[in-house]
């Protein structure tokens, strides 16, 4: 090389390191808050100086091992602030690393080529820095928060890791390839030339990062989607199943009552009155519950309380389905069915069969349709978000039953609560209700 090409100074490289991750921890869910992020993120800081000041000198084969550190540095203190998985933290340090290489490279770029190895004064250094480093990490921060869920999780499996950390490897490598050689096909040869190839490499990785960010995150909105709605269809066709199956019980009833009085005609003995009386009583109980004004509602309740019946579970129901009438009957069958799927499938779970019991209500409360859902529940509620942690271990599928019930309510204005009082399992759904 013709020009002597100082390297970017430790400190400024740590920096970067460290507004990297912070860009990336603003948006998502966090485990620490307050003073406690604070002072992490300040010991993260010095820390992350320390390191790679202390291996400022150490020989070139320990280049690549320092630098895996360093992003393991990065993988614990975004893992620790934040409620994500270990592979979403390692996804997250490996798109931060490279912002924070690019936004390193960019700076030291336009030092070298405005003073041209010329020493500055303390203040002017500083300015630039403050300047290039600001300006580019906001923008970072703008275009990352736009497409990172609310509550954090993009489901990262391992294959999305690894093709992050492939992309992020390769662009690494490229970039510095002219710092361990130039005598390759890809090195450049003289300092301006070096830093264009490093930071032009380092932006080009970000962009393909982003770009393959936008994808995963569009795949997993339409995965969610399309779970949502085959729990929508599976609800709707379990109601018209239902309700076939009650009109055919129905029937089957009445045929039975009939029989019934020919029998008591020709039988008179009092052992088989008293029989027959009491499967009359059982029909006309069967006849009489469920009737809460809302005929979806009615179908969904006796289809639901049979399954009760066959596991052993105690479902009990005070409802004013006349409440209901403008709400769509599949949005019906998505907030009771899932609900009631869910709560059944927990009690099962029971091993004291008087314990197994459910209760749903719906009445109307200050303007709003309140819709609450409650069943026996032993040991301790935890929240990932706003849906329980799951006992799964499927967990990429998990939740979208209670997510296709929020979909479901919000259409209406509504909102949904999940909690636990004392040893009871409550879902509240409040739904405005229309002025007449």
């Amino acid at each position: 090389m013709n020009t002597v090409l100082p390297d970017i100074p430790r400190l400024y490289t740590a920096l970067a390191e460290w507004l990297a991750c912070i860009v990336y921890i603003i948006p998502l869910r966090k485990r620490l808050k307050g003073w406690s992020l604070f002072a992490f993120a300040g010991g993260f800081l010095v820390l992350q100086s320390l390191f790679l000041m202390l291996t400022k000198n150490f020989p070139v084969y320990f280049w690549i091992p320092c630098m895996v550190a360093a992003i393991g540095i990065m993988f614990y203190f975004m893992y620790i602030s934040c409620h994500i998985s270990a592979l979403e933290a390692g996804y997250y340090s490996v798109r931060a690393f490279v912002a924070a290489e690019f936004v390193a490279s960019l700076e030291w770029q336009v030092h070298v080529f405005v003073w041209q190895n010329k020493p500055a004064s303390a203040w002017q250094e500083s300015l630039l820095l403050l300047l290039i480093y600001g300006t580019a990490f906001a923008i970072i921060w703008l275009l990352e928060k736009r497409h990172i869920p609310e509550e954090g999780k993009l489901n990262i499996r391992q294959r999305e890791l690894w093709s992050t950390v492939f992309i992020g490897a390769a662009v690494f490598g490229i970039s510095n390839l002219s710092f361990v050689s130039t005598q390759t096909p890809f090195s450049g040869q003289y300092a301006q030339e070096i830093l264009n190839i490093r930071t032009l490499v380092d932006l080009g990785g970000f962009a393909i990062l982003y770009a393959y960010h936008i994808q995963l995150n569009e795949l997993r909105i339409r995965h969610e989607l399309k779970a949502v709605q085959n729990i929508l269809q599976h609800q709707y066709v379990q109601y018209q199943q239902s309700k076939e199956s009650i009109e055919l019980i129905n029937l089957k009833y009445h045929d039975l009552k009939n029989q019934i009085i020919a029998v008591r005609a020709e039988e008179d003995t009092e052992k088989r009155n008293a029989y027959l009386k009491k499967m009359e009583d059982e029909i006309k109980f069967f006849e009489a519950q469920n009737k809460t004004g809302n005929h979806v509602l009615d179908t969904l309740l006796a289809s639901k309380n049979m399954h009760c019946i066959r596991n052993g579970i105690t479902l009990t129901c005070v409802a004013d389905g006349s409440l209901l009438s403008d709400i769509d009957i599949i949005d019906i069958c998505t907030i009771f069915g899932n609900a009631l799927d869910n709560a059944i499938e927990y009690e099962q779970r029971i091993e004291e069969a008087e314990k197994r019991l459910i209760h749903v209500s719906v009445f109307a409360q200050k303007g709003f349709i309140m819709i609450r859902f409650e069943n026996y529940f032993e040991g301790e509620l935890e929240l990932d978000g706003n849906l329980p942690v799951t006992t799964k271990t499927d967990t990429f599928n998990h939740g979208y039953g209670l997510k296709s019930i929020r979909y479901s309510v919000e259409k209406y204005g509504g909102v949904v609560s999940i909690g636990k009082q004392d040893n009871w399992f409550e879902l509240k759904i409040l739904i405005p209700m229309k002025q007449k």
